[in-house]
């Protein structure tokens, strides 16, 4: 044998690193300042990712009193540190000190710091950007806080709903009535459904008394009914108009969208019809640089010419959507279900589905699906992209151009949406796109279930994500100190992709079986059982046979893999009228795989209607 390996001795600087990355998993900032004065005192050489371990630690801190003030003292003392000895920072670093800065109180540091990262060539993030924003919001210093605004907007840096928040609320309680109106039209634009805290500072907007001042008492409410009209519903742009004290009131919208509080019927908010049509514009003209010209442009006129379409189809992601099963292809039964549930939904209106000339061939090659597409050409609801084409950008173009319902489970992550990237085509996708399958819809329910475990599988399916998210916003944090953390957040953020994607699948095998059995299936009762009818009758002559000889116990065994329906048969067969008339006694036990004394009990119990003690499994049996 040879000689074992002798461990290498560290050097000073990698048992430091060591020894930080351990203080950081553990966020104990005290052992890391001890580290921090021990390296110093040795001169050991501190390079950009010791200084983001250690800012990152003193910015977490600054949270707790015990250690506040430490965490600012030597957090500031480590940032000059950082300087002195020519590490240049990055935006980890800056988003540190500039909350050390927010939590000392001197906003006018934390936006100096942002506004200097031009020079280092680094760019900030909304969090590097809040610290400042929050700090002047919380001591009512408006216009500074505006000037931050305006900074973010300048650096390509988006407001979310808390900065939206902090800055309504910084301008309703200085008075800004005009800056109010702005914020509340961008929390409009921004957020579906605001947030309980937002909610409450809109609330006490309007039940201040400075809300009644302002407004014009005189308007002209034909210009106002025209430019409501025009943007869709809800949103003027007129400022404020009226005068007097504001009646608030929270209320619930049933499901005819009826509000609950004055009885009025509520009318759909759309997206600006002038933005959309730019929108629709920037459509055309990216697929005109990647489509034959001539091609899109025929399509352009075809759709000026039948413009009346209330939903788009994409034919191929409807039709193709989880087919990756033995034996799967195309589905035309399923995007024919699309179709007529779309043309049902709508008060007869058919959709307009898109489809690629190559499917469209295959298609009518087959005797067995030529009939569906004849009838769609016929109706004139099918569009056949030509040979060469991405159908993509035809699809989502007449979406846009018609303002309209889009009907695809494409996530629209992909290139060439990518070329899309803005925030009015994020908005324009959760008001237009319909996914045709939904995370707890009763076709999942009936799917996953047994009945056994099914809310318990969709409470852990429901709360999965939430931990995932909480997760990711952790990782986020992380970056600060770890730059290994990005690599696995990527992973992470896939995971979540996928577990989105089998919640997919689950709802989409579900339709299918329905489809499948709608279409080759009979239906034997009213509870929704397809296709079964023959095997319940073969069961049931089983069942009634009169053969009484002997002491001889009948079982009839149901096999089979799981999620076929093997404990709905059993269903049936026990609430046969027939069955019923024949046996004087009926008793159903669910049996679980750990079978015990418990199931025997259980089966004694359901047939004398009464408890058993007996917990002898020998004693019950005999």
């Amino acid at each position: 044998m040879g000689t074992p390996k002798r461990k290498e001795k560290q050097t000073p600087e990698a048992q430091f690193h060591s020894s930080l990355t351990f203080c950081s998993k553990n966020k104990d900032l005290s052992t890391a300042i001890s580290l921090y004065e021990s390296a110093v005192s040795r001169n050991t050489r501190l390079n950009q990712y010791h200084f983001n371990t250690l800012l990152y630690l003193c910015s977490n801190s600054v949270t707790d009193p015990a250690l506040k003030q430490s965490a600012l003292e030597y957090g500031f003392r480590m940032f000059d540190h950082m300087s002195s000895t020519e590490v240049d920072p990055n935006e980890a670093t800056i988003t540190a000190v500039a909350r050390l800065a927010a939590a000392k109180g001197d906003g006018d540091y934390a936006f100096k710091l942002v506004k200097g990262m031009e020079k280092y060539n680094v760019l900030p993030r909304l969090r590097t950007c809040d610290p400042a924003l929050f700090c002047f919001c919380e001591k009512l210093e408006a216009d500074k806080a505006y000037e931050v605004e305006e900074h973010m907007n300048k650096v390509g840096v988006s407001v979310e709903e808390p900065e939206i928040a902090a800055l309504l609320k910084v301008s309703a309680e200085t008075g800004r009535g005009e800056r109010v109106y702005d914020y509340l039209h961008k929390l409009r634009n921004t957020v579906r459904c605001v947030s309980e805290s937002t909610a409450k500072i809109i609330e006490d907007w309007y039940r201040d008394g400075r809300a009644s001042e302002v407004g014009e008492a005189s308007w002209d409410s034909g210009r106002v009914k025209e430019v409501v009209l025009r943007n869709g519903g809800g949103w003027h742009g007129q400022g404020w108009i009226g005068k007097g004290d504001w009646d608030v009131q929270r209320a619930n919208v049933d499901s005819e969208s009826m509000c609950c509080s004055c009885g009025e019927h509520l009318v759909c908010v759309d997206i600006d019809c002038a933005e959309t049509d730019r929108f629709a514009q920037s459509v055309a003209a990216l697929a005109m640089e990647r489509e034959v010209r001539s091609n899109f442009s025929e399509f352009q006129d075809w759709l000026d010419k039948h413009a009346d379409y209330e939903a788009i189809v994409d034919g191929a992601n409807i039709g193709l959507y989880q087919q990756n099963f033995a034996d799967g292809g195309f589905s035309l039964p399923q995007l024919d279900a699309v179709v007529k549930e779309l043309y049902n939904r709508s008060g007869e209106k058919w959709p307009l589905v898109v489809l690629h000339n190559r499917r469209f061939k295959s298609l009518v090659e087959n005797p067995s699906h030529r009939k569906v597409v004849e009838e769609w050409m016929n109706k004139g609801i099918l569009y056949t992209t030509p040979s060469g084409s991405n159908d993509d950008w035809y699809w989502l173009y007449a979406a846009v151009k018609l303002k309209c319902l889009l009907v695809t489970n494409d996530e629209m992550r992909d290139h060439i949406f990518e070329l899309l990237g803005s925030s009015f085509f994020l908005k324009w996708k959760e008001r237009h796109q319909e996914i045709f399958h939904k995370m707890a819809s009763r076709e999942v329910m009936d799917f996953i279930k047994g009945k056994k475990q099914t809310k318990g599988l969709l409470n852990r399916l429901e709360l999965t994500p939430r931990s995932v998210i909480v997760v990711l916003d952790d990782a986020e944090e992380k970056q600060l100190s770890n730059s290994d953390v990005k690599e696995w957040l990527d992973e992470l953020k896939e995971a979540v992709f996928d577990a989105e994607d089998l919640l997919n699948e689950i709802k989409t095998d579900a339709m299918r079986s329905k489809l499948e059995a709608e279409q080759y299936g009979s239906r034997t009762n009213d509870s929704g059982v397809y296709g079964r009818y023959e095997d319940k009758e073969t069961m049931a002559r089983l069942l009634l046979w009169n053969d009484a000889s002997g002491n001889k116990v009948g079982v009839i065994p149901i096999v089979g893999m799981g999620g076929i329906g093997k404990t709905t048969l059993a269903q049936l067969l026990y609430n046969d009228v027939r069955v019923k008339q024949k046996f004087d006694l009926q008793a159903w036990v669910c049996v679980s795989e750990n079978f015990d004394v418990r199931i025997t009990q259980t089966i004694y119990g359901s047939v004398t209607s009464s408890s058993c003690a007996i917990t002898d499994l020998n004693l019950l049996l005999s």
